[in-house]
């Protein structure tokens, strides 16, 4: 993968920002430090950095221009399928430099258009496609939002970057946007288009923006998930097509020029990956990170299993607490937007080992959304489907309020997640869905200070997402698509991976294999038993009965132990009187009762709320003199 900055002035007024391209792309070092190129003409500036993964000569260096002169790209990403592309091209009389992907994507998109042309595209990308004749510029996200791409627009300029730490390095107004930071203490991100300032924006998954020379700007999708379930496919015949399709998905991920490995937890979505890519090479590498100081949060064992099984030379990272601790800031130092999911910590510390053998792994990402794989779709199907278990409910919850509620142990999750199936199951689907997508919940009781016009603007971004989320269970999967997977699960090992250099390819998102997915009926991923049932049933013949029996885990760090003690001095900095009165964002009575919960018995979500202050506190003091000196407004 790769980095891309750029700027698009619209008048000589605003020429300035062009002589900032070379910052806003040198920032982006960690995404691309093999090479550094620059595009320039009249009113634009294009940057890129490149991390060298395919055809790793100088010949594959960017910016790329075509033959005439008129066209020019700066591409992130790999076009899987670009093998075949490339021969339809040269059969249509193009002469290719180089064995890249990029010059295949720029030929592809000069012959086809760039909407035709990104639809015969197998890949995860972003880029921006000059046209100098028209003096258009054209930005892409691929279909899923794999590869990020931010943008700032006004009447003057157009300007745009893979990262917003790069993108901030242009001379325009900052400040923070509060309808984002609502969304975030909701749900530890925050969501596509929002970014943590006014006036920046991410460019939506499968959707494509076009700038002319006069400022004005369109937005088009060009991808969208089909809603039309097959009836016809008997539940054998899937088993074998899906099986199929994952099979070439991790077969077209394992092209590289660079050594390349997997990402194995153990679970049963990176032990298909490891095992279908085993068969595709004799040296497959597998990486997995431990956790000796903390067995209740250490998976290795079965990771060893899966390695064992598939004979892949396999590297256990164990991280003892104080290398945990490090890596907390170190984490923080490369935030450049607020993001409290923790098992971020758990990616970069993988990702970081992992780097220092390969330069390319395959993670199992997305199948927990296509297949129902998490917890909220267990509980959603018992809501819709489970008489007996509801009904027994009030019996449960009389016996609830004796136990502690914390992720912290076995019994105090389980009443901790029956506390949330009991506040859900009265509410409409979508709203249901909303407070289970929820971590930290501030939110609902007034944590911003916030005028009404950003309630308003908050309560829009919500509806957005929820308003699909109605009585076809199918539906619910669809918005964790779009919400979970786009704006946490990817963003997360993307912006990790890369803060490493470390390219990571994600093979269950496959679009084809998105597709197939959504076509199935719903009863082929989850029952009153089994979750994710297609996938386990279609490779039950490669994967140990231990690992299909498991129940799901996902990566998961100490949080309550280190927030009452070696993070506590985080919060007697960042979450005291003093500090919160003096920034004037949050309700200081808030906060303080959010403090003594978490010291409490039962901390239930205190432990999550105020780590996600914590991830805010840490981003807004290093970033406090981009916005007048920690103002606000």
């Amino acid at each position: 993968m790769c980095g891309i900055a750029g700027a698009y002035c619209f008048n000589s007024s605003s020429l300035g920002f062009l002589s900032q391209v070379s910052k806003a792309t040198e920032t982006l070092n960690n995404r691309g430090p093999d090479h550094t190129g620059f595009y320039h003409d009249e009113f634009i500036s294009l940057g890129h950095k490149r991390l060298s993964i395919i055809d790793v000569s100088t010949s594959a260096n960017q910016p790329f221009t075509d033959v005439s002169g008129c066209y020019t790209i700066v591409f992130n990403g790999e076009i899987y399928n670009f093998k075949e592309l490339k021969a339809k091209l040269i059969l249509k009389g193009y002469k290719f430099i180089s064995n890249s992907d990029t010059e295949v994507l720029l030929y592809q998109l000069i012959e086809y258009g760039v909407e035709k042309g990104l639809i015969e595209c197998n890949g995860d990308f972003s880029f921006a496609f000059y046209n100098k004749t028209d003096k258009i510029l054209t930005l892409a996200r691929d279909r899923f939002g794999i590869k990020p791409l931010y943008y700032f627009f006004d009447n003057d300029v157009f300007c745009f970057s893979s990262e917003i730490k790069s993108l901030v390095k242009f001379p325009f107004e900052k400040s923070i946007s509060k309808v984002a930071l609502q969304a975030y203490f909701h749900l530890n991100y925050i969501p596509t288009p929002l970014s943590i300032f006014n006036n920046v924006y991410k460019i939506k998954p499968g959707h494509l923006l076009q700038v002319n020379a006069q400022g004005e700007i369109m937005f088009k999708e060009y991808y969208k998930i089909k809603n039309d379930f097959d009836q016809e496919i008997s539940y054998e015949v899937a088993k074998s097509q899906l099986r199929s399709l994952i099979e070439k998905s991790v077969e077209l991920r394992m092209i590289s020029d660079v050594s390349i490995g997997t990402f194995l937890s153990g679970g049963i979505d990176s032990s298909i990956i490891t095992g279908v890519a085993s068969k595709f090479t004799n040296t497959l590498n597998t990486f997995s990170v431990g956790f000796p100081d903390e067995p209740i949060f250490d998976e290795t064992k079965y990771a060893s299993l899966i390695a064992k099984k598939f004979k892949t030379k396999h590297y256990i990272f164990s991280i003892r607490n104080n290398e945990l601790i490090n890596g907390v800031y170190e984490l923080f130092e490369n935030l450049d937007e607020p993001f409290a999911d923790s098992s971020a910590l758990a990616v970069y510390i993988l990702s970081k080992e992992t780097k220092k053998i390969a330069s390319v792994a395959l993670s199992g990402d997305g199948a927990d959304e296509l297949f129902a794989g998490y917890n909220k779709h267990a509980a959603e199907f018992k809501i819709r489907n489970s008489i007996i278990f509801n009904s027994l409910l009030p019996y449960l919850n009389e016996i609830s309020f004796k136990f502690s509620k914390s992720r912290n142990s076995n019994m105090g999750n389980f009443f901790r997640k029956l506390d949330k199936y009991s506040r859900g199951i009265g509410l409409s689907a979508g709203e249901r869905y909303w407070q289970w997508a929820r971590w930290a919940g501030l939110t609902e009781i007034g944590l911003l200070k916030l005028e009404f016009n950003e309630i308003v603007e908050y309560e829009k971004v919500k509806n957005e997402y929820i308003s699909n989320c109605n009585q076809d269970f199918d539906s619910v999967l669809r918005t964790d698509f779009k919400l979970v997977l786009e704006n946490d699960m990817l963003v997360k090992v993307d912006r990790m991976s890369m803060a490493n250099s470390l390219e990571v390819r994600v093979p269950f998102l496959d679009h084809e294999i998105v597709d197939f997915a959504f076509k199935l009926n719903t009863s082929y991923k989850i029952d009153n038993w089994n979750q994710k049932k297609i996938l386990k049933d279609a490779f039950s013949d490669i994967l140990p009965g231990e690992i299909v029996s498991r129940r799901k885990k996902g990566f998961e760090v100490p949080l309550l132990k280190w927030l009452r003690g070696d993070l506590r001095s985080l919060i007697d900095k960042y979450l005291s009187q003093d500090f919160i009165v003096k920034q004037n964002l949050f309700n200081y009575p808030i906060v303080e009762n959010v403090k003594q919960k978490l010291f409490s018995d039962s901390p239930n979500d205190a432990v999550e709320q105020v780590w996600a202050l914590l991830v805010f506190q840490f981003w807004w003091h290093k970033n406090n003199e981009l916005f007048n000196e920690g103002s606000s407004e």
